[in-house]
């Protein structure tokens, strides 16, 4: 059995479940053939998830402001994910190249986010030191599955 709580093992099997379906879906994508309707149609799904998981992203950051809502800047936190609701929002609306790059820019800056929080930069009190770790590797993963397909045009 792995260690944490039960709560903590569904947030994980939740993280690693929707990380791989974006894998697969981008896997998918990459394969079709460019300048088709189905490889348009393909990273309009890899979009969508990622835009899902962006936002699921930043609700964490949320949850864990709000959990430990006596840490300064704690409202700082709870501003940048606001920033990623918005920006996974946005990216629907867009082309699916434009889509995809600004969701890897934007798993990019919540990396850079949950690092800031360990040299003190942002309180490192807002969560477990290790969340800070887990979270910054997760969102470069995610953010290189995003920009996959746009490797493969």
């Amino acid at each position: 059995m792995l260690p944490g709580t039960e709560t903590l093992r569904a947030l994980v099997a939740a993280f690693v479940a929707l990380g791989g379906a974006l894998a697969w879906l981008a896997a998918r994508a990459g394969a079709v053939p460019g300048g088709t309707p189905e490889r348009l149609i393909a990273e309009f799904r890899v979009v969508r998830l990622a835009s899902l998981l962006l936002a699921v992203t930043a609700g964490t950051s949320m949850g864990l402001a709000a959990a430990y809502e006596g840490v300064p800047s704690g409202a700082l936190d709870v501003t940048f994910a606001a920033g990623f609701v918005a920006l996974a929002a946005v990216a629907l609306t867009r082309d699916p190249r434009q889509a995809l790059m600004l969701l890897a820019g934007g798993f990019a800056a919540h990396a850079l986010i949950a690092i800031a929080h360990r040299p003190g930069w942002l309180s490192p009190d807002v969560g477990p030191r290790w969340f800070f770790i887990a979270s910054a590797v997760y969102d470069v993963l995610v953010g290189a599955i995003c920009y996959f397909p746009l490797l493969r045009r």
